[in-house]
């Protein structure tokens, strides 16, 4: 396993790494790879997730980002510190989940307004579970159970659902086109770019 997982890192890491794909990309679509224990804390899981913050930083409306979405399939997604600062009020670090699992959903569920840093420029209604418990490993190699509401909940599940190769415009409802602004198209990859159609 840890032999796949340095050839993953070896063959899909490249400079570009903190650009950000679009729909259409194969990464986005893979089911991911488990994460070795013993490469958390070295160098190129390192690199991997300080690249992957420097990303998701460029991005003024992103909250979250999964490593599909950097062209790496393997268990990891990051939630920036902005999320736990809106709730708390306190300026948070950004919040890193290794070899995540969801181990326990609510019920009660919520249709919520739902986009994706990797399915510019979309959005659509989502209905998610109100509150969520995730199990997961931090860049310390730590083992750690979260459990939250509200924003968080449903970043856990949009994050868990791209290790699975699930974008949420394959079951969202009402999906419309939000124009891009100039500053916004710049960031995207040219080739990255897809238009996609409304119709479901």
């Amino acid at each position: 396993m840890k032999e796949r997982f340095v050839n993953i890192i070896k063959i899909r890491y490249s400079v570009h790494m903190s650009i950000i794909v679009q729909d259409g990309h194969p990464a986005l679509r893979e089911k991911t790879k488990h994460i070795p224990l013993s490469e958390i804390g070295t160098p190129k899981l390192k690199k991997v997730i300080t690249d992957m913050k420097k990303a998701l930083a460029e991005q003024d409306d992103g909250v979250a980002l999964a490593a599909p979405q950097i062209g790496l399939p393997i268990k990891l997604f990051i939630i920036s510190g902005k999320v736990t600062e809106l709730v708390t009020g306190k300026k948070s670090k950004d919040m890193v989940f290794i070899n995540p699992e969801i181990i326990k959903l609510s019920k009660e569920k919520k249709t919520m307004e739902e986009g994706c840093l990797s399915v510019r420029p979309y959005y659509g209604k989502m209905r998610r579970s109100t509150k969520a418990s995730i199990r997961a490993y931090n860049e310390k190699g730590e083992r750690f159970e979260m459990g939250a509401s509200g924003l968080m909940a449903q970043i856990f599940q949009h994050e868990t659902d791209h290790l699975e190769g699930i974008l949420f415009t394959d079951s969202a409802a009402d999906i419309l086109a939000v124009p891009l602004n100039d500053k916004e198209i710049e960031k995207l990859d040219d080739g990255d770019l897809i238009i996609q159609s409304n119709e479901k």
